[in-house]
């Protein structure tokens, strides 16, 4: 294990009754950077974010999170050792008001939240602005900011995201990939699922693409934004 990858998959399968959706997949993510994965719908993606979150049980496999096994771990116990997930769907509390979802984030600590809510708020001042109201009412855009928000309420050494910019207007979606950077840059490492490849691939240190439960392809994001096999399956003017 090199302390340079806070998180090292190794040999990872996940299964749903008979079908095996992750297929004996091994990846890095080194520390402080953005990793994507890429791919199509059910390639397996959302079914390894879950897997190393504790939400799904690996059928085999290795997830060394600084060194440490977590296969097996409750997802509080992961959570509380520093990774934390943001669901697809985003899956806020509609009627709970923004800051009352914001604190849900940080359920496993007893110290003062305040500090947090501040940094949090100073990263989505549209959270500021909106800090009373039920999360119900917000914009697609704005419960994106709040599940990320909350998310990062636990103080996570890794926060993964599992399509941020699902549903989202374009130009919202640039403003999320602004947000993963400035995460990133406050020293969050970032675990990326994402259907848009482009966005997902410029922000990106490192990329894997997923097809059918496999990892078929690895290398920087830039390195996968020129490759050809890439721009015709991914990136195409003519796929979405």
């Amino acid at each position: 294990m090199s302390h340079e990858n806070i998180l090292e998959i190794s040999n990872l399968s996940v299964s749903y009754g008979g079908i095996k959706a992750v297929k004996d997949i091994s990846f890095v993510v080194p520390k402080g950077k953005v990793v994507t994965l890429i791919g199509a719908n059910g390639a397996g993606k959302s079914s390894t974010l879950r897997s190393i979150v504790g939400l799904e049980k690996p059928a085999q496999g290795s997830i060394l999170f600084n060194g440490e096994e977590l296969s097996g771990l409750s997802t509080d116990a992961i959570v509380e050792k520093g990774i934390t997930l943001v669901p697809e769907g985003r899956r806020v509390f509609p009627n709970l008001t923004v800051l009352e979802n914001l604190k849900i984030g940080a359920y496993m600590r007893k110290d003062d939240l305040s500090a947090d809510i501040e940094w949090v708020c100073g990263l989505f001042p549209r959270l500021r602005e909106r800090s009373w109201q039920k999360a119900g009412t917000l914009s697609g855009g704005e419960q994106q900011m709040l599940a990320i928000g909350r998310a990062l309420m636990s103080k996570p050494s890794v926060i993964m995201m599992d399509e941020p910019s699902l549903g989202l207007a374009p130009i919202i979606v640039q403003g999320v990939f602004d947000i993963i950077k400035e995460i990133n840059k406050q020293g969050v490492t970032i675990l990326l699922v994402e259907q848009n490849a482009n966005m997902a691939l410029k922000a990106a240190d490192r990329a894997y693409v997923m097809e059918t439960g496999r990892i078929t392809m690895s290398g920087t994001g830039e390195e996968l934004l020129e490759n050809d096999e890439i721009k015709a399956a991914y990136l195409g003017k003519s796929k979405k």
